[in-house]
């Protein structure tokens, strides 16, 4: 089913049917990854949608991005892999031809990312995919822009710390790492390790046969272990089934900390009140306070109005809120390129180059409407993450409560690994490293 209604196909240029039926000849074409069905709908329709949104408001309240209308096509993967390829194949080349391109699925980062030099179009991953493709020296073509997986897992050691009562307390702690078994939860394994070396906890990984439904066994072993910390490393229905487990258990859901994959509406809801006490990471917090939200409510969703979502209660929710957040980093690359190269549809190689520059500062955020939603980030050559934090909150029973400010990573862990792993994956595949300093 359907979590919104196409209100731009872009089957070619000169057609874009944005509500009105008004045809434009300035276009810029942006292809969608999504998937309505499969173990994360939630993820796959919510994050879309906002994106969706995002950028059908920008063309009903500015007209577009500096003259130039929005249209897009969204693709269903289902969350397989194959059908991911199959929609890139699909979309990458129609309209304008793609920009840039969001996978939505960290397998699908992985089966890209070695296609990203030959074919020149970015691949935009806000807050997921490849932790090592930040170094943007091996890895120019690919933007995991404001925190990798393995900035947020550092920042959540920094938060257990902090409700332990400081570092210097996580030694000696035991810390249990369940994660599903696939590339997004094995990401972190060797981040995991490292920290536990250096702060001296005792770290047991528990693996979860994807999709996370049969839990039973690695949840005996928790008991059996009764570890101070639990880090979920799931989505969608492991989330669900392992909260519902360590209920069962009887461990304290106050004291696992889930990823912001696992913290969304539909992660707890469906749990009751096994959920209650439960904390997550988050990137992009829920609410419809922020000014960008607003304006979405009040183009797309005021006087009876559906928008794009067929359910217009996940306004602000988690999911959509990123969504919002991942139409902003890329349609904000836009307006650099057009700075830079003119206003007109943008190329992959520029909008490369844009994404390498993009600078969201406070005083941008502001201005954008998404102070508090969107962390202030800036890349660079060497950097294509460019934010680094996170925050937590944590459920009520009813709503998510944020219970931190921004954290930011632990540099000194995640950099060299990120540098040493880019380094054996150039090593590999025969790359030579750019050198940043004659980047400009």
């Amino acid at each position: 089913m359907k979590a919104w209604r196409n209100l731009a196909v872009g089957a070619g240029l000169g057609l874009a049917f944005l509500g009105s039926g008004a045809v434009f000849a300035q276009e810029q074409y942006i292809p969608i990854i999504a998937y309505r069905t499969g173990p994360v709908t939630a993820i796959g329709s919510g994050a879309p949608g906002g994106f969706i949104d995002y950028m059908d408001m920008l063309n009903k309240r500015d007209g577009g991005v500096n003259g130039i209308k929005l249209v897009w096509e969204d693709c269903e993967t289902g969350f397989q892999t194959d059908r991911g390829m199959e929609c890139y194949e699909r979309l990458k080349r129609k309209g304008t031809g793609a920009p840039a391109l969001n996978p939505m699925m960290t397998a699908l980062v992985y089966a890209l990312i070695d296609r990203t030099p030959s074919e020149k179009i970015p691949v935009v991953t806000p807050t997921y995919g490849r932790a090592d493709t930040a170094d943007g020296r091996v890895f120019p073509w690919v933007f995991p822009l404001m925190a990798t997986y393995w900035s947020a897992n550092t920042a959540k050691i920094q938060f257990i710390a902090q409700k332990e009562g400081g570092v210097e307390k996580l030694k000696g702690k035991k810390i249990a790492n369940v994660y599903v078994g696939v590339p997004y939860g094995k990401e972190t394994l060797p981040l995991m390790d490292a920290q536990a070396k250096k702060y001296g906890f005792e770290l047991t990984n528990i693996e979860v046969s994807h999709p996370g439904t049969e839990q039973q066994a690695q949840w005996l072993r928790v008991r059996q272990l009764k570890p101070d910390w639990v880090i979920l490393r799931g989505a969608g229905v492991m989330a669900v089934t392992a909260l519902k487990m360590a209920q069962k258990v009887g461990f304290p859901a106050d004291r696992i900390v889930g990823t912001h994959i696992a913290g969304a509406e539909e992660d707890v809801i469906p749990a009751g009140d096994a959920a209650k006490g439960y904390i997550s990471v988050v990137e992009t917090p829920s609410g419809t306070d922020f000014p960008v939200i607003k304006d979405i409510a009040r183009h797309l969703y005021a006087g009876g109005k559906r928008g794009n979502l067929e359910d217009p209660k996940r306004l602000g929710s988690i999911y959509y809120n990123l969504g919002v957040a991942m139409g902003i980093v890329n349609i904000e690359a836009l307006r650099i390129a057009h700075a830079r190269f003119g206003r007109r549809p943008i190329t992959g190689e520029e909008m490369r180059w844009a994404l390498e520059h993009l600078n969201l500062d406070a005083k941008r955020l502001r201005e954008l409407g998404a102070e508090g939603l969107v962390q202030p980030l800036k890349t660079s050559c060497a950097d294509h993450e460019g934010g680094h934090a996170v925050k937590f909150h944590q459920w009520d029973g009813s709503k998510w409560v944020l219970v931190s400010d921004w954290i930011s990573s632990d540099k000194s862990i995640v950099r060299p690994l990120v540098e040493e792993s880019a380094m054996k994956y150039a090593k590999e595949k025969g790359i030579t490293p750019r050198d940043c300093s004659k980047e400009s």
